[in-house]
């Protein structure tokens, strides 16, 4: 059976929400497929990349984002590595920040970059500008120029409008940049409906099934200050095997061909995007980069093949696959309310301000309690934030040990992808830090905003 689900719950399996899972055996056991490879307990605490969690917290303060460098270092050397034939560029929206860009330079990675801001961030980090494609959906004038002025190595084309406002720009400062065509290949992908990004009816790209797609690459044909040197397709996220990529490589394919058939030239590069899943909770198995890249080849080549077409260079964009599962957040249990006969309701110190996914998407996590071990019987939970919503939930269900009690740490796993990025000052709550942990050693890379922050914006905050 084919294994796509959203973030949130499988559709096939899930179970009511008044039957959660029973507890697992050992609630103090951490499941190596989806923590972070650093993590381990030792004499019963939680050390990431070495360093004790109860030492992060003191030093740094709580909610933390905690990111395991060598985790992260090593999915971006193995995605490289299975794609050596191809390119690899790491999605910057999953979390970006100077010091993530530069390890990605290092394990040399490129970078997709989706508005001004990352491009601002990837630009300070010194990373190289040919190894940056700029996405959107609506990218403004001035974005446009400044990839324009930068030198970006790709940017991918998602309206008719952008395709003559770049073309205008790239005539008035003389260059020609090279460009790719968003397509929407009509799968469907069953992952949640805003995560989903292949169907026709969404605002991404232009419809094959429309001939929208081969108007576009007629206009970019017509306009010589544009290179035109492949399509691009992106199918949705959360993705756990090839069948939806090999639906698309077909149709992607039938595109090329009467791209080929009408103008007389193929393509040479062709990115399918990313979207592949991690492991949140236990029975998700994220798929191993080797034999997704494997498979994907395989896809393509069998197509070319059937449609007498050269093998394009093939482009992935791993965002979530890389960051997602070296990432881990602390929290400090604040209150343990236990309503009778449903469950307890665990407080945090965080909540939807550092982690939306929940509130969304319905997304999925679990965690532990991290500052100790505990052999108390498991006690049914609800992981919830400080914030004034009743959707503020960290983890639906869960199970913690019967005294787990104010002044703990928690630790939820896999939230290094779309957590610090989706954060919020809801409430006026400052976004947490984050700190990187390799070789028993720590520091910070991201600050944690201060009251000082939330207020620099306020014009009329007297000084």
């Amino acid at each position: 059976m084919s294994r796509v689900h959203p973030a949130g719950p499988r559709h096939a399996d899930v179970l009511p929400e008044e039957h959660p899972m029973p507890p697992a055996e050992d609630l103090n056991a951490l499941d190596p497929l989806i923590w972070p490879r650093g993590a381990k307990r030792d004499e019963g605490v939680m050390a990431i990349g070495g360093v004790d969690v109860r030492d992060l917290a003191r030093e740094y303060g709580t909610p933390l984002f905690v990111y395991d460098e060598e985790d992260v270092r090593a999915r971006a050397r193995e995605y490289a590595a299975a794609f050596h034939d191809g390119d690899v560029h790491y999605a910057g929206k999953a979390f970006l920040c100077t010091a993530l860009a530069r390890w990605l330079n290092e394990e040399g990675l490129g970078l997709d970059v989706c508005s001004g801001g990352e491009l601002a961030v990837a630009l300070a980090a010194g990373f190289p500008t040919e190894r940056i494609t700029m996405h959107g959906s609506n990218k403004s004038v001035g974005e446009l120029e400044r990839a324009l002025d930068v030198g970006v190595g790709r940017i991918v084309l998602d309206s008719f409008q952008e395709i003559a406002r770049l073309g205008y720009l790239a005539q008035e400062k003389g260059v020609r940049p090279k460009v790719m065509i968003r397509v929407t290949t009509g799968v469907e992908a069953h992952t949640h409906e805003f995560i989903a990004t292949a169907h026709d009816d969404q605002k991404f790209g232009f419809s094959r099934s429309s001939g929208a797609a081969l108007e576009a690459v007629r206009r970019v044909l017509e306009l010589k200050q544009l290179e035109l040197v492949g399509l691009h397709s992106h199918i949705g996220s959360q993705i756990f095997d090839t069948d939806g990529f090999e639906v698309a490589a077909h149709r992607l394919a039938q595109l090329l061909v009467a791209i080929r058939d009408e103008h007389g030239i193929e393509l040479p590069e062709l990115d399918l995007g990313g979207g592949y899943g991690i492991a949140y909770v236990p029975g998700d198995e994220a798929p191993d980069p080797k034999d997704l890249a494997d498979g994907l080849r395989s896809i393509v080549t069998q197509e070319c093949k059937v449609y007498g077409l050269a093998m394009p260079r093939l482009t992935v964009e791993p965002g979530r696959a890389i960051v997602g599962p070296g990432g881990v957040t602390l929290y400090e249990v604040g209150t343990v309310k236990d309503v009778e006969g449903l469950r307890a309701y665990v407080s945090v110190d965080g909540g939807m301000s550092d982690n939306l996914r929940t509130a969304l998407y319905s997304a999925e996590y679990t965690g532990v309690l991290a500052s100790r071990t505990s052999d108390a019987d498991p006690m049914l939970s609800r992981l919830v934030g400080k914030h004034c919503e009743s959707g503020d939930i960290v983890v639906r269900d869960l199970w913690f040990p019967e005294d787990l009690a104010a002044g703990d740490l928690v630790a939820v796993a896999a939230t290094g992808a779309y957590c610090r990025s989706m954060a919020s000052n809801y409430n006026y709550v400052p976004k947490p830090a984050v700190v990187a942990v390799r070789d028993g050693a720590s520091r910070v890379i991201v600050r944690r905003e201060t009251d000082d922050d939330l207020l620099r914006l306020d014009a009329e905050v007297e000084a």
